[in-house]
């Protein structure tokens, strides 16, 4: 039976050079797959304008920085990002066009919303894998359409209900997709599912430096993909890792968190707002990596995939260290069984079984 290897990560977009440190320790890894697949979180281009509203300032690098997706050999990357419209159609364009040209396959953001939701498809080893990919934290303008360039959205409505008579009680945070963009992914993925193997789908979600916390959304469009025919979920944005759970045999990673990146350090005034706000600690020997301690956490999802589909999906403990490159952990090493707990941890209120095989964690229901 024909087989082939997925390694995913989450997000790529260091803003610090030399672009070649980062990822010298996970190359041999990532060099053993079929195909890898990563999530751009950055736009690489010199047009464009700053939206006012985004505060994206680093969300816009040199063409040069874009050196660092050839450097782990990505086949896909998702530009589907929060970031994709920073600056403007004209960024978000030449970014697509820059990693084309490099032979690195994008999905999930273009020119029109038909350009958006083409999925990518790849085939090797007599193995058919098709892409998609959707943002979920899109500001106002970010989303493609008929005739605008953007993102291919999964768009949430936010309530806030009171559950206390008492003033100054926290609302109950209420999330709900978009049925129409729920609706539109369905589509995309039953068709892709007669194209291919196997439908992986990429989003970009959630609540980001939080702890643990899963958007009550999240589950809900989880489920959707996979009673359309999606096989797998790749999900990030949060910049920590976040539960990985089994929905029907079919496996949803909430967040694979950072996997090389880096941002401007924190003056003391805006580090002690941060951590206020988002009830994160700063880790003082990370301080180009300012998403909370738990930043330097993250995992590479590993997946077999055949004719049938999917035979086998686990994640590889990695850990970033203070040069800001993963390093994937081995079995033995006390911060492997660290990374494992904290996994655990995590993912304890979502149904899920992680057993211990050589270096890596199956996942399974």
């Amino acid at each position: 039976m024909n087989k082939l290897t997925l390694l995913a990560v989450g997000d790529v977009g260091p803003v610090h050079e030399p672009m070649d440190q980062y990822a010298v320790l996970a190359k041999d890894t990532l060099a053993t797959a079929d195909i890898r697949f990563g999530q751009c979180e950055r736009t690489y281009s010199k047009r464009g304008a700053l939206q006012i509203h985004s505060g994206g300032h680093h969300s816009r690098c040199d063409p040069s920085l874009a050196s660092i997706f050839e450097n782990c050999g990505f086949d896909v990357v998702s530009v589907a990002s929060n970031h994709s419209m920073d600056w403007g159609e004209d960024a978000l364009l030449d970014t697509i066009e820059l990693l084309n040209r490099k032979g690195i396959k994008t999905v999930g953001a273009g020119a029109n919303i038909e350009e958006a939701r083409k999925p990518v498809i790849i085939k090797k080893n007599g193995v058919k894998v098709g892409f998609l990919a959707y943002c979920s934290v899109l500001r106002d303008g970010y989303t493609a359409t008929d005739k605008t360039t953007g993102v291919a959205p999964i768009r949430v409505h936010t309530y806030y209900e009171k559950f206390d008579y008492q003033p100054g009680v926290h609302p109950k945070v209420v999330t709900v997709p978009f049925e129409e963009d729920v609706a539109a992914m369905e589509a995309d993925i039953k068709a892709l599912q007669k194209e291919t193997d196997t439908v992986v789908v990429s989003i970009h979600w959630g609540l980001h430096f939080i702890p643990k916390e899963i958007a009550d959304y999240q589950p809900t469009v989880a489920k959707a993909a996979f009673a359309a025919g999606a096989d797998m979920i790749l999900g990030h944005h949060a910049h920590t890792p976040k539960a990985i759970t089994v929905y029907d045999n079919k496996v949803c990673f909430f967040s694979i968190s950072n996997f090389i990146m880096s941002s401007s350090e924190k003056t003391p005034e805006a580090a002690a707002k941060f951590e206020k706000n988002y009830r994160v600690t700063l880790d003082p020997d990370y301080p180009r990596l300012p998403y909370g301690s738990d930043g330097k956490r993250t995992l590479i999802t590993k997946a077999i995939f055949s004719n049938k589909g999917v035979e086998k999906v686990s994640f590889l403990p990695t850990l970033i260290d203070q040069k800001l490159r993963p390093e994937i952990l081995k079995n033995g090493d006390p911060r492997f069984d660290e990374a494992i707990q904290f996994m655990e941890w995590v993912s304890e209120d979502f149904p899920h079984n992680f057993n211990v095989v050589g270096d890596e964690v199956i996942i399974t229901g």
